[in-house]
């Protein structure tokens, strides 16, 4: 078995360590000033101007389209090189995602008809525009079939009809995927379109932004009548589930390959103050408690590494079914860096709760993790019904 990356890939990660380390570090105490500072507002965390600059060089460095496929203007490099870019990007705390946002291209690429292609699919792939998915609700979050927004078809058009809470960075997106149902009988099996809104659409409403931990803005979304040609449908009527389901493991594993980066940078750091730092006349690396912490670290990342990308080659060997790797590298990844976190905190002490390090920072965004893109009870559910479902553990070299 080759555990080895491709040389391609090992050139790719370096690049990618060297821009954020020499471009995204520079801008942290930015990002956590304004995150600390911004109340109840929406102010992003990082500013426009540095979000732009940040976009024209990754350009120039040929760092967007990564997982396009190649007819669609992309590189095609796949899940496995989307996965080391992100873990290497998330070493820091800034805010910057690469274009085209994957979770919502796997959907555009299963989905979209052949007009849509030209109107969303082209300009999104090529990070000429932003999207957001429009699932969760106040009453209808983990559960995602509970959702109750009301999609009819009437006088040969699409009424949307209900509101959709947590949506990310709605002011800032071109369109929504937005999630209804359409049939109340067949719920999700059968029942559930999905719907592509323009931003700005008669009837749509952004009534505010719903503040949480750390620089995630999201928003609630209201709809009233708002009407759609049948056009606007993404997919076939009634057909949504699956692609949505599939959609929601990609986001899974890019959620893990965060949480890589972000305890690599964490055990970086208590590495650093472990030898830097003395009590009572010894360095911290000379206590044991210390030298534990950090080497179930260690052996934590390493095991979620493992993980995470045995999940992405499996997608880019073709596998279609990843419901039950997505539910394992989200639990045990976002867990992992919660543990970790907590622990650089324990090393650093007084400083790993102040917002002179980005400590703090990402104990934050852990626990967001754990809830984000399904809570790990519901993972820990799903994956243990597939299991009795088949009646056997979890065979890794299944395609």
């Amino acid at each position: 078995m080759d555990f080895s990356l491709p040389e391609e890939l090992l050139q790719l990660k370096a690049m990618v360590r060297k821009f954020t380390e020499h471009e995204l570090f520079p801008l942290e105490k930015t990002v956590i000033e304004r995150e600390a500072g911004r109340g109840l507002t929406d102010l992003p965390a990082l500013p426009p101007e540095d979000e732009t600059r940040l976009m024209q060089r990754t350009a120039e460095l040929g760092l967007w389209g990564l997982d396009v496929p190649a007819q669609f203007g992309g590189q095609g490099l796949g899940a496995l090189a989307k996965t080391v870019v992100v873990e290497e990007l998330n070493r820091s705390i800034v805010p910057f995602t690469l274009p085209p946002d994957a979770p919502n291209l796997n959907f555009l690429l299963e989905a979209c008809s052949e007009e849509q292609f030209e109107k969303y699919l082209i300009p999104y792939a090529k990070g000429e525009k932003l999207s957001a998915l429009a699932l969760t609700e106040p009453n209808a979050g983990s559960d995602a079939g509970a959702i109750q927004m009301r999609a009819d078809f009437i006088d040969g058009h699409w009424l949307l009809n209900g509101s959709k809470m947590f949506i990310s960075y709605a002011r800032k997106v071109d369109f929504f995927i937005v999630i209804a149902v359409s049939d109340r009988q067949k719920g999700k099996r059968g029942g559930f379109t999905a719907f592509l809104v323009d931003q700005g659409a008669p009837g749509l409403h952004i009534m505010r932004n719903v503040n949480t931990i750390g620089e995630m803005l999201t928003y609630e979304l209201v709809f009233e009548d708002l009407e759609l040609d049948p056009g606007q449908v993404l997919g076939e009527p009634g057909q949504a589930f699956i692609p949505l389901q599939n959609r929601l493991g990609v986001r899974r594993l890019e959620l893990a390959a965060r949480c890589l980066g972000y305890a690599d940078r964490l055990i970086h750091l208590m590495i650093e103050q472990a030898n830097v730092r003395q009590t009572f006349g010894k360095p911290l690396a000379d206590r044991q408690a210390v030298q534990w912490w950090i080497s179930d670290s260690l052996m934590e990342l390493h095991a979620a590494r493992l993980m995470t990308y045995h999940a992405a080659w499996k997608a880019d060997q073709g596998a279609r079914d990843l419901r039950q790797e997505a539910a394992m590298v989200k639990v045990f990844a976002t867990e992992m860096l919660a543990k970790v976190a907590d622990r650089a905190i324990q090393v650093h002490g007084g400083m790993g709760l102040s917002k002179e390090l980005p400590i703090e920072y990402i104990y934050r965004l852990a626990r967001i993790f754990r809830i984000v893109e399904g809570p790990s009870e519901i993972h820990r559910w799903l994956l243990a019904r597939e299991t009795f479902k088949q009646g056997k553990p979890y065979d890794m070299f299944r395609l």
